[in-house]
């Protein structure tokens, strides 16, 4: 007889009524086991796996894209047909490995029209996405297969543009997707900090060579002491709590009639995961060294990545900073992230003439932004705040003194 387990939509985080159904991530009548993953699921805060909370085979009571409230019954398992035994993994043949032109997909291959020519896997990949007309190509191989050194000698000598090569191949045709319920929370989020703040940018220049020479002095060692690598963004995480101590009202929030300022600094960061632009929580990052700041940034990325980031983990932060640098962006006004009252904006570093005592030099240079609410920060303590996380990743031992010159510290001034 069979014995059939109801699995209901759990409460993914306080306040959340409702979820919506992502993806399926096995079909109805395969036989799961305890904990696999069966499901994502898009809440407004963030997407989450639904695991199989006993093995046997599933029926699913909903569909992708519909909205279940918490507590509905989303499938049936059947417990009394258990997962057959995985068989043990066979010894590898020490076979010689096959040559580099047979390791490509065969769904690759289909992409490209060769037309009458021939050639190998490898190389129709590289005529696809050239966009090279293989008709044009001599092949070395036999029979006058083409291979990836013709390729690569078609495109080093250059080629001809032809009419397939012009714009993208666009047709008039529309696409409708609906919004995951993430999305359109995001959305509405972004409107209302537009519609209730009076949120302004004020933006400053940072000469990153310091920084720059110190991390190529020591990265290696770094490395090997610490197992992660130094990055920009611990400096700058660094840099921003220390300043956040001397303007507290940068690091504080409105709650009605009053203003809530904090005495941590719990630093959002936001990183790129496939399912948008997350912004993870360091806790206590004013507590952290360097390495530990790093160990926190890379294990909350790989969360993202992974779509592993908990409610928690994405909640209660007291102030963002986000790095557009890394795709490249010069400059921008990034935009607060509620209930916070200000985000630190970092962008990609360029080479550029500056006047330093009297002279023109290059130096590598990044722009940053702040983006704060003037109705709890004033725009002397925002420039004053800007000013200082300069000062300080101009000169990292500044850091080591509470954002003060060591020589005043020294002699007590």
């Amino acid at each position: 007889m069979a014995d059939i387990l109801e699995m209901k939509m759990p409460s993914p985080g306080e306040s959340i009524t409702e979820v919506e159904v992502a993806q399926l991530l096995v079909s109805n009548g395969d036989v799961v086991e305890l904990d696999q993953p069966i499901a994502e699921i898009d809440s407004d805060k963030a997407t989450l796996e639904l695991n199989a909370e006993s093995a046997g085979r599933i029926e699913f009571l909903v569909e992708e894209g519909d909205t279940v409230e918490i507590g509905q019954v989303v499938c049936k398992i059947d417990t009394s047909v258990k997962p057959e035994p995985k068989p043990a993994a066979a010894e590898p043949a020490k076979a010689s490995a096959p040559a580099e032109e047979e390791k490509v997909e065969t769904k690759a291959e289909a992409k490209v029209d060769m037309g009458t020519s021939k050639a190998t896997p490898v190389a129709k990949v590289m005529i696809h996405e050239s966009g090279a007309a293989a008709s044009k190509i001599q092949g070395s191989g036999q029979g006058g297969k083409i291979l990836k050194k013709d390729v690569e000698a078609y495109l080093a000598a250059g080629f001809e543009t032809s009419s397939e090569m012009i714009g993208w191949g666009g047709s008039r045709e529309e696409n409708r997707k609906k919004m995951s319920s993430l999305r359109r929370k995001i959305a509405t989020r972004l409107v209302s900090v537009k519609n209730e703040t009076a949120m302004l940018t004020t933006f400053n220049e940072v000469d990153m060579s310091y920084i720059m020479d110190l991390r190529k002095k020591y990265k290696e060692a770094f490395k090997e002491k610490h197992g992660v690598g130094l990055g920009f963004m611990s400096f700058f995480t660094k840099a921003v709590t220390e300043a956040l101590h001397e303007f507290p009202a940068v690091n504080a929030y409105i709650d009605g009639q009053e203003m809530v300022t904090h005495e941590y600094a719990d630093i959002g960061i936001a990183v790129s995961s496939p399912k948008g632009l997350m912004v993870p929580v360091l806790r206590n990052a004013e507590q952290m060294s360097l390495a530990e700041i790093e160990s926190g940034i890379k294990a909350l990325a790989i969360k993202a990545r992974d779509g592993k980031l908990s409610l928690d983990e994405m909640t209660g932060g007291t102030f963002t900073i986000t790095n557009g640098g890394v795709f490249g962006s010069m400059l921008s006004t990034p935009i607060i992230n509620p209930p916070q009252s200000a985000i630190l904006g970092m962008h990609n570093i360029v080479q550029r003439p500056i006047a330093l005592n009297g002279e023109v030099v290059i130096r590598p240079i990044m722009y940053v932004a702040l983006s704060y609410d003037h109705r709890i920060i004033d725009g002397k303590e925002s420039v004053s705040f800007l000013v200082k996380v300069k000062q300080m990743l101009e000169n990292p031992a500044w850091m080591l003194f509470g954002g003060k010159e060591p020589e005043k510290v020294l002699l007590g001034l």
